[in-house]
Parts: structure tokens; C-alpha cells; sequence
């Protein structure tokens, strides 16, 4: 199966994954000159590339592509199993304390994209989300990942509580985030041992049975009036905290 994806650091990334790529859309009449670069790198590729108009572009995606579009081989989202898998080889590995980013129906691509992203950046081991109530891997997504895609391991499960409960077997403390009376300022909890990370919806935050789930829950305390943030962003803190609280322990 191939699907497409769009904008100049999304190919980029999948450009040097190899064989992932399998045909390329170029503006022909570009003069970006990040545009042209991406040109000089496809052509010492072997990927097959089309120089089109900015037209037919607009046809093949009609978002912001920034003069490219690519058809890559789709993306393998890792299994429920694969999973159970993976955190016996985590956990039997004394020299790896696990990260794991735990996404509760995550709606909007674009959200989905900058968790990733994030998540990349913090060196998670792994992040989880469900099928069903969520955003998948879609072009959008992966413009907004910026490549994160490609270096992530990904596991879409069917069942999320499920899977929080063999995490939680597997010896990885679940935190949920959420702002209740009985959760904990982020910034004054332990977060140094195998960890994982759940964070929920947009607008409604975590589901009542995967709060149920968690072993405790925390907030990132606000200063101002508004008392949340945008998920992307709250995502890149708490994991960020947890990097912040291992480093010092060191």
C-alpha cells in the first residue's frame, strides 16, 4: 500500500529512510531554494520525479505542500502484540528505563503530528495510541511530525486500557495527565524510573476508564488564567520534565 505526503522536511526525512519513498512531484518552476536542494538530493536518488506545475500539484494535495508531494510505501503501526513484545525485551534490558508516550484519541492530524515530533525529540522508546477515536498517520500528520514518523516506534492498538494494563505489568509506571483534586504538581513527582506518559483528548482530556488505569495522575501547574494548554505543547513538557528529572539524577 502507498500513501502521500506533502512539504519539504516530510519528503526530506523520508528521502533519507531509504527505500520508502517510491515517487516524488516537484513544482518545476520552484526557485525556493530549500526546493531546489530537495531537487539536487532526489536527483542522486533513485526515486522517479515529476517536474509539474503548480496546478497539477493543488491537484494531488490541497494543502499547503510547499511545492512537493511524495507517494511513500504506508507507514507499519506496530501491533497490540508486537507491543507485548517489545516491553519483555525493554524490561529484561536493565541498561533501558522505558519512555512511553500513551495518546487518548488524539483527534485533530496536526496534534497527532507535533506529539510525534516531540516525542522524537525526547528519545521516547515508544508511543501507543488506539484505532478508534483517534487521528492516524495521515499526510497532514506527517507534514506537522517533520520526519519524527520514520524514527518512532508506533503501536496502534485496539484496546487502550488493555494495553496501559500489560505496560503496567511489564513494571512502567503510568502517569495520566489531568488536573483533578488528587493529581500531582509534575514538578514535584518522581518521574526518574520506567515511565510512561498518558495524555488525552483535545477538549476533554482523558477517558474515564483510562484515567482509572493510571497509577497516579498529574498536572503541569499554570500561572496564568487559562488553565490548560494545547496537547502538542503540554506533551513536549511532561515528556521533557521526565528527560530534565533523568539527566539531574545521573
Amino acid at each position: 500500500m502507498t500513501e502521500l505526503i506533502f512539504g519539504i522536511h516530510a519528503v526530506e526525512n523520508a528521502l533519507k529512510t531509504g527505500d520508502q519513498v517510491k515517487c516524488i512531484w516537484l513544482q518545476k518552476d520552484a526557485q525556493n531554494k530549500r526546493l531546489l536542494n530537495l531537487l539536487d538530493t532526489v536527483k542522486q536518488s533513485q526515486v522517479e520525479l515529476n517536474r509539474v506545475s503548480l496546478q497539477e500539484l493543488d491537484k494531488l494535495c490541497d494543502d499547503r505542500h510547499q511545492g512537493v508531494v511524495a507517494s511513500i510505501h504506508a507507514v507499519h503501526l506496530k501491533s497490540e502484540k508486537d507491543l507485548k513484545v517489545r516491553l519483555q525485551s525493554w524490561t529484561n534490558d536493565h541498561q533501558v528505563s522505558p519512555l512511553i508516550l500513551i495518546l487518548d484519541c488524539i483527534e485533530d492530524p496536526r496534534n497527532l503530528g507535533a506529539c510525534l515530533r516531540s516525542a522524537d525529540a525526547a528519545g521516547v522508546t515508544a508511543v501507543v495510541f488506539g484505532k478508534d477515536k483517534s487521528a492516524s498517520i495521515t499526510p497532514v500528520a506527517h507534514k506537522t511530525a517533520a520526519g519524527a514518523v520514520e524514527h518512532l516506534e508506533i503501536f496502534q492498538v485496539t484496546n487502550l486500557v488493555r494495553a496501559i494494563d500489560g505496560i503496567k505489568k511489564a513494571g512502567v509506571w503510568v502517569y495520566g495527565t489531568a488536573l483533578e483534586t488528587d493529581s500531582q504538581n509534575i514538578y514535584q513527582t518522581d518521574l526518574t524510573g520506567p515511565i510512561a506518559i498518558v495524555m488525552g483528548n483535545e477538549g476533554k482530556g482523558l477517558r474515564h476508564l483510562v484515567k482509572q488505569s493510571c497509577d497516579h495522575l498529574i498536572h503541569i501547574p499554570m500561572a496564568g488564567e487559562v488553565q490548560s494548554l494545547n496537547v502538542s505543547v503540554a506533551t513536549g513538557v511532561a515528556l521533557f520534565e521526565v528527560i530534565r528529572q533523568r539527566n539531574d539524577g545521573c
